[in-house]
């Protein structure tokens, strides 16, 4: 039908005419009440973003000389936070003549992965940067 009758009609039961795909040959369109239909997207929209989960970086910092205690806290800490469903950023802090021992550090990395190799992944292996070597762990689906 033409444009003029659809919008006569919509007029006469109050409605507005609402282009459903403009692209169309002939174009369709849908009589509906678009402030409602506008009020019901926002409604939508508000509950999806509650329901939505934002994945948060937690980092674990430790230095070379950690001992077998503190290693295992830090260890259960990250695995909480992988739980959790956040993905964990280690790294290991080197001062002073620590810098000449940097393996000590990567092997202390590779320990800490492989104790999480169950519940995570490795994103980015053990990277020195400055006087931080890092790597990223990320939850297993």
């Amino acid at each position: 039908m033409s444009a003029d009758e659809a919008l006569r009609i919509a007029d006469e039961k109050g409605m507005d005419l609402v282009k459903i795909s403009p692209q169309a040959n002939p174009p369709v369109c849908k009589l509906m009440d678009y402030g409602k239909f506008r009020f019901e997207q926002s409604k939508r929209e508000k509950e999806a973003r509650k329901n939505q989960h934002v994945v948060e970086i937690k980092e674990i910092r430790m230095s070379p000389g950690i001992d077998v205690g503190d290693f295992n806290v830090k260890l259960k800490n990250a695995q909480k936070f992988l739980t959790e469903g956040n993905r964990v950023k280690v790294s290991v802090r080197f001062r002073g003549r620590e810098m000449a021992h940097t393996d000590i550090g990567r092997k202390l990395l590779d320990k800490f992965a492989e104790q999480c190799a169950e519940i995570a992944n490795v994103d980015k292996g053990a990277k020195l940067e400055g006087r931080n070597m890092s790597m990223f762990l990320s939850p297993k689906k």
